[in-house]
């Protein structure tokens, strides 16, 4: 009988080979999308098309790819005291984060359009950060804050001499030290408290001011992101009411202001940004617009990561539906690639008409934003109601989109290595941030309301569509009447503004995108031809046409 082999000798066992599984998406140029690139072009900022492909190939990159999951399952850390027991209020953050927060500074995400004379900088701007936070949605926050603090600052002509041009600044440079002394600065905003949250008028922190003109803080903050930033545009009450200070961590003379976090915010998603709990005592500010009306003052930031918080839900969605995209082009079930198949065509081409809408409307209210700084009062007004309207609806399609662009991967798509999950946990957060959804509905009917010419600019907007199709026209039609302010007005306010959102969208589409896209979504979004999930398109859609809109 022959002897058995050795055991070191043995063949090894081999139980399967990986067969029918999609490659990595990565190597990409994440701004290779007709929707985004029409966009740009239409809404004033060609010009800045080659810059956009260059930041969309690193957004692409391995490189990055590894920094956005490193930021986020290596989360901020909270170093209260040093080691000798000094207060010293720090967040420390994984290099990977800092790495981001470099190229979207540098690249010009920040402040820097308001430095920037030329025509559509802030729709160069509203890309760049659409293809950036696609890549990681958390470091966005102060990215955001630091853009919108700008408008709000010049309420204070010499605090905005002295800060803005480093808010502009395309300089990186992580930790504290006196504001003047550092190449570039980031911003946040301290608005809502525990007691009070959207009610920011029952806030408790108080002001009072000092013989050297300065003020002084007491009280609390509630949910407080980038507590790194150096400054801080916060609401207390002075003695003529709510009023807006600016507040920096690094004074003048070198010393710690008092800004003390009392721990970090555990979130759903967003677990690369520190947001925090900060308390005020004695804290050293400076009066930002006139006294008692803090709400005005900020309002002008608020406005801007608003717009942003559009620019997110539009990026994310448009992400998930790049990752559910590229999978269904590779995978095969049933003999046949699943870009195939018919429900999966039914699907994709459903979530590709809603990431369309999204990011079409997005880009026009940057275009509004770029044209009302250059005086066009018109486009002033269009962005007063439609940022509200926007900031409602695409922000609260997002996590529907997310998760049926997640479940287009199965059980990949639940897998953490996916980059699923996290997309999917970032989705609720800009329907949250800046308002909720009730906060923008009523918003719309304090517009409709006090700002008449606002509506005007909407109508304006939409009619320009008249006569593209009959079921847009049937449905501005209704509208109108539903516009109306009764006094069930608060109670209608949520189908009122959906309306709104989706008519505009549908005007958008006739206009400006192919018919196969136009007519898909009036038939669907306004005529109501559809289920109630996505993939629910009627037979006879034109699913190729709405297929070669697809990113990647």
């Amino acid at each position: 009988m022959p002897a058995s082999p050795a055991p070191h000798s043995r063949p090894t066992a081999t139980t399967h080979e990986v067969t029918n599984q999609p490659p990595p998406l990565t190597g990409h140029d994440v701004a290779d999308d007709p929707v985004l690139i029409e966009g740009v072009r239409r809404e004033g900022a060609e010009w800045y098309l080659d810059d956009l492909h260059r930041l969309g190939r690193r957004a692409g990159s391995e490189e990055v790819q590894r920094w956005a999951d490193e930021a986020n399952r290596q989360e901020p850390r909270l170093r209260t005291h040093d080691r000798y027991g000094n207060r010293i209020d720090e967040v420390e953050f994984h290099p990977s984060y800092h790495a981001l927060m470099d190229v979207a500074i540098s690249e010009g995400l920040g402040g820097a359009a308001w430095a920037d004379e030329r025509r559509g900088a802030h729709v160069a701007r509203a890309a760049g950060f659409m293809v950036w936070s696609s890549a990681e949605a958390g470091h966005g926050c102060p990215v955001s804050m630091t853009y919108a603090a700008v408008p709000a600052l010049r309420h204070a002509p010499d605090l905005a001499k002295t800060y803005e041009p480093l808010l502009t600044s395309r300089v990186y440079e992580s930790g504290l030290r006196t504001p003047a002394e550092k190449p570039g600065l980031l911003a946040g905003m301290g608005m809502t408290e525990k007691q009070g949250g959207t009610d920011v008028r029952a806030n408790t922190t108080a002001a009072v001011q000092q013989a050297d003109g300065t003020w002084r803080l007491r009280g609390h903050k509630w949910f407080t992101s980038a507590p790194m930033n150096d400054l801080f545009l916060v609401l207390a009450q002075a003695p003529a009411g709510l009023s807006c200070f600016l507040v920096p961590r690094v004074l003048p003379d070198g010393s710690r202001n008092t800004f003390r976090i009392q721990r970090l915010k555990d979130k759903l998603g967003n677990r690369s940004n520190a947001s925090s709990e900060p308390e005020f005592d004695d804290t050293v500010a400076w009066l930002v617009g006139d006294e008692g009306r803090g709400v005005r003052t900020i309002i002008d930031m608020v406005t801007m990561t608003r717009l942003d918080c559009v620019l997110g839900s539009a990026a994310g969605t448009r992400a998930a539906l790049a990752q559910a995209t590229h999978h269904v082009r590779h995978r095969s079930v049933f003999g046949a690639k699943l870009i195939d198949q018919p429900l999966m065509r039914n699907v994709i081409g459903d979530l590709a008409l809603e990431s369309e809408a999204a990011t079409t409307l997005a880009l026009r209210l940057a275009g509004a934003a770029d044209r009302a700084q250059q005086g066009d009062t018109q486009e002033r007004a269009f962005l007063r109601l439609a940022t509200a309207v926007g900031k409602y609806w695409v922000c609260k399609r997002q996590p529907a989109a997310v998760a049926e662009a997640l479940e287009c991967l199965g059980g990949n798509g639940y897998d953490e290595e996916s980059g699923m999950p996290r997309l999917y946990r970032e989705a609720p957060l800009n329907g949250i941030w800046e308002g909720s959804g009730n906060v923008n509905a009523l918003d719309m009917l304090r517009a409709l309301a006090r700002e008449p010419e606002s509506l005007q600019a909407l109508r304006t907007e939409i009619e320009a569509a008249a006569g593209g199709d009959r079921r847009l026209d049937s449905a501005w039609q209704e509208l109108q009447g539903e516009l109306t302010l009764t006094e069930d007005a608060p109670v209608r306010a949520r189908r009122v503004i959906e309306r709104a959102a989706l008519v505009l969208q549908g005007s958008l589409l006739v206009r400006h995108a192919p018919a196969a896209v136009a007519d898909a979504f009036c038939a669907t979004r306004l005529a109501g031809d559809r289920g109630l999930a996505f993939g629910t398109l009627p037979a006879g859609t034109d699913f190729t046409g709405l297929l070669t809109r697809l990113p990647v």
